[in-house]
């Protein structure tokens, strides 16, 4: 019987063989395979687990290899496959998983206590994902595992709490049916909750809530600027109740990159909400891209199908700013390591808030903004340049006046109805591309998707040359007016939809950031 550990590294991970050799020799157990401290300290746990199960531990001399050797192993999720190893070799389990004769493969995950019980471990999902690819199909998991492990509706999975329950357990291990259900994820992904407020309490801001209504539904990047108070914040965070569910290959992605991280909650299967993440300005370069010493996905990756909500954005460090860059091109984060190389897929929606200078007060008739100009320039320098020409949506929010008294506005429910339909049609439009928002479509695609109404080509180039808008800055202007043509259910881009386009594209072309000119009263 071969059994395997997995190495959680990168996306992807390594499937890690646990080989023995037991003999005549001085009792102890060593561990070769380039083990982190984890991993080597997990002879002395396995070596107090197997005795207060009940099994025995031979004394003798014990070598444990973990194949392959160039791999680094870090973690406790190998103590369950190396005691499992250890009580095959030395004949305790018998000959378990076998078919046709022959000696099968089998994963196993799992950390153990003192006293034998088996405790949860990140990357299951995404172990047995890489492990049906290499063919086995065999599975033990710790219990509070199980529902994270059946997600994927294949192969045979065993949940155990108890070492002492491995002999039973591998011998009655019983095939995942295919109408089992794993249970969904709460409405949260990680420590970032996805926020259900409803947008009826947004009141006084039909103009800001269709912009979020459009970028919503061609998952548009998106840069929110106006003074404190005007509800930037307060919108995005409402955005969560009309985003569309996730179809079971993103959920499947989704919940393998939380789970590599460790934020799936425990007991909990497949995440079929958009993951909303909120990093903090002071985040670390580590935390939002991600990497650090054990090689983790940060909060872009966590992000992954959804949205990453970029706060107080110019408060953020200008170097984690400008790595986003080639992330919201090519749709992953590549991170660099001596002698490896690691890719976590990051396909986000970003967006944005800021105030229009370090006070907030800049513009403002009420109140004076005590800024200098080299300030203000300086506060949004960080975002100028090539970010700023990924950004689809450039909308300044500026909501006047009390909104005390005044009536609730439309629905999350209305909105969210027109965002599915939306949706659903250019799913049915993209059907045969690897894409299904308006947001990802490619240049060479614009044309054939992006169709115009007759005699709207010329104006759509002079209005360019005009604001003087460049080629990506025009593709930019044909995604969004694709989408706003979908939400009125038209299937050609008319010129309403196009002229709108280009307004929620113009600011940053035309003049720096911000400027008198660009203020819009929403």
């Amino acid at each position: 019987m071969e059994i395997y550990g997995y190495a959680a590294v990168g996306y992807a991970g390594e499937l890690v063989r646990v080989e023995v050799d037991i003999r005549r020799g001085i009792p102890g157990i060593d561990i070769v395979g380039l083990a982190d401290g984890a991993v080597r300290e997990s002879k002395e746990r396995v070596r107090v687990a197997v005795k207060n199960s009940g099994l025995e531990l031979p004394a003798a001399r014990i070598l444990i290899n973990l194949s392959p050797a160039g791999v680094k192993k870090e973690g406790a999720a190998f103590d369950l496959p190396i005691a499992a190893a250890l009580l095959s070799t030395s004949g305790q389990l018998g000959r378990w998983f076998t078919r046709h004769g022959e000696a099968s493969s089998v994963l196993m995950m799992g950390e153990l206590a003192l006293t034998g019980e088996l405790r949860p471990v990140r990357g299951v999902l995404a172990a047995l994902d890489e492990a049906g690819k290499r063919g086995i199909d065999h599975f033990v998991v710790p219990e509070k595992n199980f529902f994270e492990a059946s997600a994927l509706e294949f192969g045979r999975v065993t949940s155990l709490g108890h070492l002492r329950r491995l002999p039973e357990g591998c011998a009655s291990v019983s095939k995942v049916r295919n109408d089992t259900k794993a249970r969904e994820a709460p409405e949260a992904s990680g420590d970032s909750a996805v926020f259900f407020d409803d947008f009826a309490d947004l009141r006084g801001s039909e103009g800001f809530k269709r912009v979020l209504e459009i970028a919503a539904a061609g998952r548009h990047n998106l840069l929110l600027f106006g003074p404190p108070g005007t509800g930037k914040t307060m919108g995005v965070r409402r955005i969560g109740s009309i985003l569309p569910r996730l179809d079971r290959k993103e959920a499947v992605e989704v919940t393998r990159i939380h789970s590599l991280a460790g934020r799936l909650p425990e007991g909990y299967g497949l995440i079929r909400r958009p993951p909303i993440r909120m990093p903090h300005h002071s985040a670390s370069a580590e935390g939002v891209i991600g990497g650090g010493r054990l090689v983790m996905p940060g909060e872009l990756s966590l992000a992954h199908r959804g949205i990453l909500f970029l706060d107080e954005a110019p408060e953020f460090k200008r170097p984690i700013l400008q790595s986003l860059r080639e992330p919201l091109e090519d749709y992953q984060v590549g991170i660099a390591r001596a002698g490896r190389h690691y890719r976590f897929p990051a396909d986000v929606q970003l967006i944005m808030a800021a105030n229009p200078c370090p006070c907030g007060n800049y513009g403002s008739e009420e109140r004076v903004c005590v800024c200098s100009i080299k300030e203000i320039t300086s506060y949004w320098k960080k975002l100028a340049g090539p970010l700023l020409d990924r950004i689809e949506m450039r909308v300044p929010v500026y909501n006047r006046g009390s909104v005390v008294g005044r009536e609730k506005g439309e629905s999350s429910e209305k909105i969210a109805g027109r965002v599915e339909e939306a949706v659903k049609t250019a799913g049915e439009r993209f059907r045969t591309r690897p894409y299904r928002f308006n947001s990802r479509i490619p240049p060479a695609d614009l044309k054939r998707f992006c169709e115009l109404e007759d005699g709207l080509q010329s104006k759509f180039e002079r209005a360019l040359g005009k604001l003087g808008l460049s080629a990506r800055a025009a593709h930019a202007a044909l995604r969004v007016a694709r989408t706003i043509a979908d939400l009125e259910g038209k299937g050609t881009i008319g010129k309403e939809h196009l002229f709108e386009a280009l307004q929620y594209r113009r600011t940053g072309e035309e003049e720096d950031i911000p400027g008198e000119k660009m203020r819009l009263i929403i």
